[in-house]
């Protein structure tokens, strides 16, 4: 049970897709190195690794399919026997054992990820994964994002919610992670907004990432929200930041019925907009979930079946 490389890249498959809440701590969005430079990629949240003591490395390189790379001790990081490389090796960096690349080529720019066994009542061993460090083997020089917010609409939906717009652009590596603080208006400690608070619609274009953020706008203070973006250059916070004021306390003027077919398009357009989006996206998932399992599945058949019919062959 301990080296399934079939098995486990059906499974390392349907774990990106479906984004489980359960998984490994891949802190390092991207990683860039020259040739000729070693680089190491950290895996946290070990301890969850209940069903196996080996942390396992998968590398996905553009328009290819995972592969399995590397196996180690997860705790000493001690590579099993006939699993060597020479290019690769478990190093300890203090947070724990670390995949080490000694001297990069070209040939290594691709996303590592980490992966482990756990188990649980009822439904046996399965694999968590971290979300990947993609590695860039180039001359390039790091650059840090440029990063801005605006109002996503001219004024709040009709709901009482509005949408803010944040855009990291200039940037190389050009992935980015964004997350958003909320300040009180008449003051206080600035707090993270939790990623499940509200929707967020991430855009990429060449040359820059957009961020279009859904806002409560029920709560009875007014707020002031920045965008913070990661970035391997480091995080970088918004110059600017935008005010979602808090909602009256009288309901507005009845407007006259010929006002409404005017004022409504306008208003929920937007939204509309970003939530048929969401959805579109919701059940590509869902669908490209189901086409990765059941490919794994037939997989694991025909290799299954395949050494059925050579061992009967060998026997005649």
């Amino acid at each position: 049970m301990l080296f399934l490389p079939a098995a486990a890249l059906c499974c390392l498959c349907s774990a990106l897709v479906t984004m489980a809440a359960e998984q490994l701590i891949q802190d390092d969005l991207t990683l860039t190195r020259r040739v000729g430079e070693s680089v190491s990629f950290s895996c946290g949240g070990t301890e969850q690794c209940d069903g196996s003591d080996y942390l396992r490395w998968y590398q996905k390189k553009e328009n290819e399919t995972f592969k399995f790379i590397f196996v180690f001790h997860k705790d000493n990081g001690q590579v099993p026997s006939g699993y060597e490389k020479d290019d690769l090796s478990s190093v300890n960096k203090g947070k724990g054992q670390e995949l080490e690349i000694k001297k990069v080529k070209l040939d290594h720019s691709a996303t590592y990820y980490c992966s482990c066994e756990k188990s649980a009542p009822h439904r046996g061993w399965y694999y968590i994964f971290g979300s990947g460090t993609k590695l860039s083997v180039t001359d390039e020089q790091v650059v840090k994002p440029v990063v801005s917010v605006y109002p996503a609409a001219s004024r709040a939906h009709l709901e009482g919610n509005s949408s803010l717009l944040c855009v990291a652009s200039a940037m190389f590596p050009p992935l980015v992670q964004f997350s958003w603080k909320r300040q009180k208006k008449n003051g206080g400690e600035p707090e993270e907004l939790p990623p499940a608070e509200g929707e967020q619609l991430e855009l990429r274009e060449s040359g820059r990432t957009i961020a279009i953020r859904m806002v409560d706008g029920s709560d009875s203070d007014t707020y002031k929200y920045s965008c913070w973006v990661k970035h391997e250059g480091g995080t970088v916070e918004a110059q600017t930041q935008q005010e979602v004021p808090a909602p009256a306390a009288s309901c507005p003027p009845e407007r006259e019925p010929a006002d409404l077919p005017a004022l409504q398009p306008a208003d929920l357009s937007f939204q509309s907009q970003c939530r048929v989006k969401l959805l579109c996206l919701l059940y590509t998932v869902l669908i490209v979930k189901s086409l990765v399992y059941c490919c794994g599945l037939s997989l694991l058949m025909i290799l299954t079946n395949k050494g059925a019919s050579t061992n009967c062959t060998h026997a005649d």
